[in-house]
Formats: structure tokens, sequence, C-alpha cells
């Protein structure tokens, strides 16, 4: 009773000294560090797109912009500026670009990945750690080749590959499905055969085990998936810089970069596209963090 007494007259000092010790301090300084180490760029970003010229330019940086300006964003966005920039439009060309790269990746990954996990063949083994083999070369190593083969293409077939907002998911794809079918084969591995067994002695056919059985048990692997091919499509910069030459077809990336080369150079501007590219993947990520988690989690097993 009188401990009871006494935990309570404590103050709030009191009981954080009598909660801290060596390990939880060193933890404590650990994730404030690796927290402020990823938070603060953003932080920077953001309010700087509020900032003035000078208080990015000084000599003393400025945490807290004086005051709230809307400049940046009025010539990212209002028609009326005189400066006005069109980026509506480089956000849209961008969504063109990510979210058929994330859907295509999820369809092919899964038809080759189930395949791997579930069929057996000669090879099996070698095939799926060799198709990350293309990750052991640097993107910018992979870019003439790539070009060479779908200009043949492209004249073979009557198109361009300048300006093609298709050719570019085409070259992400190319980036992406290895890891994506990694991981998802990892992960259709964890799901249970009796489970589809049973599925095929009912009378399912196989894509049926796979639509209503499969698919439903693997939702935090698709979701990682996508998510991770959405953000690389997303961010990428170096194709679309060397596939995209007109200024109507730039996605955010080229945009920002335009921007930023531009002969009146604005840093406000260039951090207040910055911080709209930013915001949406921010968003998407926390909100299927529990999907991520967990897809990443078990696709990282082999089994």
């Amino acid at each position: 009773m009188a401990n009871t007494t006494r935990d309570e007259n404590l103050t709030i000092i009191g009981h954080l000294a009598r909660w801290i010790n060596w390990p939880r301090f060193l933890l404590a300084i650990t994730l404030f560090f690796f927290l402020t180490g990823i938070l603060f760029p953003f932080y920077w970003m953001a309010s700087s797109s509020f900032k003035t010229f000078q208080e990015i330019g000084g000599t003393e940086p400025v945490y807290v912009p004086s005051g709230l300006r809307l400049e940046a964003y009025r010539e990212l966005f209002v028609p009326s500026h005189p400066r006005f920039q069109e980026f509506g439009r480089n956000i849209l060309n961008t969504a063109k670009v990510s979210v058929p790269t994330a859907i295509i990746a999820v369809i092919l990954s899964t038809m080759g990945a189930y395949a791997i996990a579930r069929f057996r063949f000669k090879g099996k083994e070698a095939l799926l750690n060799s198709i990350l083999v293309i990750y052991l070369f640097p993107g910018i190593l992979l870019i003439i080749p790539i070009f060479a083969m779908l200009s043949r293409v492209a004249n073979q077939l009557g198109f361009s590959v300048q300006d093609n907002l298709g050719v570019l998911v085409f070259t992400y794809l190319a980036q992406t499905l290895p890891v994506a079918l990694y991981m998802l084969a990892n992960y259709f591995r964890t799901v249970p055969g009796e489970i589809e067994e049973a599925a095929l002695i009912d009378g399912c056919s196989r894509l049926e085990v796979i639509w209503r059985v499969t698919l439903p048990l693997s939702v935090p692997a698709l979701v990682s998936v996508a998510i991770y091919t959405f953000m690389i499509a997303w961010n990428e910069f170096l194709y679309a810089f060397i596939f995209l030459n007109d200024s109507d077809m730039f996605t955010m990336p080229i945009k920002i970069n335009a921007i930023y080369n531009s002969p009146s150079f604005r840093p406000n501007v260039v951090m207040a596209a910055s911080t709209v590219m930013t915001i949406p993947v921010v968003v998407l990520f926390l909100s299927l963090e529990r999907f991520l988690e967990e897809g990443l989690t078990a696709g990282g097993v082999k089994g």
C-alpha cells in the first residue's frame, strides 16, 4: 500500500527516472537519431516550399518559414500565374506510367511465380535465381541495349519509342519483374499446398484454385509487389529522361529537373513540386503498411 502511494506521488520526471535504464536509454537515442534522419529531410523539403529565395539561399539556415506563402504552388497549378508550369499534366503522365506498371507487374509475376512455386520442371531453381542477375548491372548500362531493341521493334511495327508512355512502361517492367517474380514465388511457397489440393479434389480447375484460394491468401505479397513497382515507376528519372523529349509528356521527375535547370532558378518551386510528388507515395505506404510488413517478411523467407 505504501509503495502504491509513493508511486502516485511521483512526478512525470520521477516515473521516467524509474523507468529508464541503459538499454532503454540507448534504444531511445538510436530511435531519435533514426527518426530525425528520416523525417527532417522531408520537413526541410516541405517547409522550403513556403520560403522566399532569400530564406532558402541565405548563409544562415531558416528552419521555420516566416509565412505560409503559396506562390510556388500557384506557379505549379494555377493557370493564371505568369509562370504556370502545368504540373497537373505531369502528375497525370506519371500516373499513366506507374499504375499500369504496377498492375501488369502483379499479373505477370503472379503467373510466373505460381508456376515456379507449384510446378516441377528442370532448371526451376536456376531460373528463379538467374532472373535476379539483371540487378547485378546498373540501370544506365541497360539503356543502350533496351533502346536499340525497342527501336528495331518500333521500326517493324510502325511506332515511335520517343515520347511514348507505353514504351516507358515496358522499360519499367524489365526492371521490376525479376524482383516481383522472386518475391511472389517465395510467398506462394508459404501457402499450404494441401489447401489447393483440396480445392482441386472438389472440382476446381487450376485457374479457379489460383483465383479463389491462392490469391486471397497472398494479398500481403501482392500489395507489396504492387507498391514496390509503383514506387519505382513513380520516382524513376533515368529512363524517362532518355525516352521523353516533349514537355507535354514529361513525368514529374523530368519536370522537376526542367524547373531546376531553368534560367530563372526558383528553389521554392522545386521543393513544392518535390513535396507534391512525395506525399502520395508516403500516404500509400503508411495506409498499406500492415500488408507490406507481412508480405515482405514472408516473401523474404525462402521456402
